[in-house]
């Protein structure tokens, strides 16, 4: 994620607590939406699909505050 902004990102991760939260979270979210992908934690289409739209939302927060720490 962000891979062409890696530098961006460990400053994000060490300066802002709030980055680094929200990002926690969506590496969290990511494995539980890839264990359900693979079937090592079974769960619903609909359940699957608010975890990867909350997945997608917290990606969205975090691009919008590398931009804003970019300006």
């Amino acid at each position: 994620m962000f891979e062409h902004r890696q530098s961006e990102m460990q400053r994000m991760l060490k300066e802002n607590e709030d980055f680094r939260r929200l990002y926690n979270h969506h590496q969290s979210l990511e494995k539980r939406v890839t264990a359900a992908e693979l079937g090592s934690a079974p769960m619903e289409d609909l359940a699957l699909n608010q975890l990867k739209k909350e997945k997608l939302h917290c990606k969205d927060r975090l691009d919008r505050m590398l931009q804003s720490q970019a300006a």
